[in-house]
């Protein structure tokens, strides 16, 4: 299927079931995820508004859109949550079987560091 500009440009929500705009064509006032956390908010429990449609070389592509005026800021870092997520990345790169600080998360496929996972073969450092 041939996706048009047309194709994409469902403001009343009719044919897509949300309103879905062209990509680039979006109105004011509605920003993915991604462009809320660069202006530091977050969704605040808000629903989809709207989808912003596309086509690329995956094929049809959606990006789903929220209000900004229901935007909440991003809840600020605290001690204990910055403890714990320096304890959980600690965890991620300690070896387990070396017990060493590998200098990098641990990948899950091998599960002990690269110079354990291969002993018999040098690694730079």
């Amino acid at each position: 299927m041939r996706l048009t500009l047309a194709d994409c440009f469902d403001p009343t929500g009719e044919r897509f079931g949300l309103p879905t705009y062209p990509w680039r064509l979006a109105p004011e006032g509605l920003a993915t995820r991604r462009q809320l956390r660069a202006r530091g908010l977050r969704l605040g429990g808000q629903h989809i508004a709207a989808q912003v449609m596309w086509r690329s070389r995956r094929g049809i592509r959606v990006a789903y859109l929220y209000r900004l005026e229901l935007a909440r800021p991003v809840r600020p870092m605290t001690p204990g949550k910055r403890s714990a997520l320096d304890k959980a990345m600690t965890a991620r790169r300690t070896c387990p079987a070396c017990r060493a600080d590998a200098g990098y998360c641990i990948p899950t496929s091998l599960g002990v560091c690269v110079a354990c996972s291969y002993p018999d073969q040098h690694h730079a450092a």
